[in-house]
């Protein structure tokens, strides 16, 4: 990718599309890709045209010059333009959440119904220390297999099924060594601007539904009055026995629910 794309305002998202039907946009969380979601959106391909993204800074997509949550969602309202979609159901998990609730709050009309995955528009502390050592460590290490790459990473993050998550955005340059197909550096620089709180001088009046993941700390009783603050039609679920990748640990009941209500249940 040329300096020029990395510093691209609002940059190239790949994407890929399926099915047909009314449009359906799914954004992942953060070090993520579309395919994350790619669960959800072959269940859902067989009655909606599902649109997976990956999100500036991550993945296949260009890079930003400065990640908020206002670029982000940007960047996705200016892919929505350019594909002609002028109406669409949004799922977001974690990042793409708040991604998507930021494009709900700033273009209402544009946005049909809303999932949000296991994140509030409230503002996060800083808790990926820990990843970004481990993102760190492969860069340094520059491993030649994902085995390495691996060790690279549990020196830092001991929970095998995060690890394996980050795997997944390791590419195989022509050298022969594994980098991360994200832009580690602007994540890293910008972590703190996409983890700040949600705000609108009015509120998303269209439908919305937050699921919670039972074993999850992202949505708290006490967010609650913010979530209904900004989204007076909020419905809410929680799945059990999962944690923050709710989509991932429960796939058949996330995709049930996520599919139930886009229906209009």
């Amino acid at each position: 990718m040329s300096p020029e794309a990395q510093r691209a305002v609002s940059p190239n998202i790949h994407s890929s599309t399926a099915g047909d039907g009314a449009d359906v946009i799914l954004l992942h969380g953060l070090f993520g890709a579309g395919n994350n979601l790619g669960v959800l959106s072959r269940s859902l391909q067989d009655r909606y045209r599902v649109h997976s993204l990956d999100l500036p800074n991550h993945g296949r997509s260009g890079w930003l010059e400065k990640m908020t949550l206002d670029t982000l969602a940007g960047a996705v309202r200016d892919w929505m333009a350019e594909r002609g979609v002028e109406r669409a159901h949004l799922v977001g998990h974690s990042l793409g959440g708040k991604v998507a609730m930021r494009i709900a709050l700033d273009a209402p009309d544009s946005v049909a119904r809303l999932v949000v995955a296991d994140i509030a528009p409230v503002a996060y502390p800083s808790h990926h220390e820990a990843v970004f050592a481990a993102l760190e460590a492969v860069v340094r290490e520059a491993p030649s297999s994902r085995t390495e790459a691996d060790l690279c990473m549990a020196a830092h993050v001991e929970e095998e099924g995060v690890r394996q998550f980050l795997a997944l955005s390791l590419a195989r340059g022509e050298d022969g060594r594994y980098r991360w197909r994200f832009n580690l550096e602007g994540l890293q620089r910008d972590y703190a601007a996409v983890r700040e709180a949600l705000s609108a001088a009015v509120p998303f009046p269209g439908e919305t539904l937050f699921i919670k993941g039972e074993l999850s700390d992202y949505i708290l009783p006490g967010h609650r009055d913010a979530i209904e603050a900004l989204f007076p039609r909020a419905r809410f679920k929680v799945l059990q026995g999962c944690g923050h990748w709710l989509h991932a640990e429960q796939p058949r009941l996330f995709n049930s629910v996520v599919g139930r209500f886009l229906d209009g249940g």
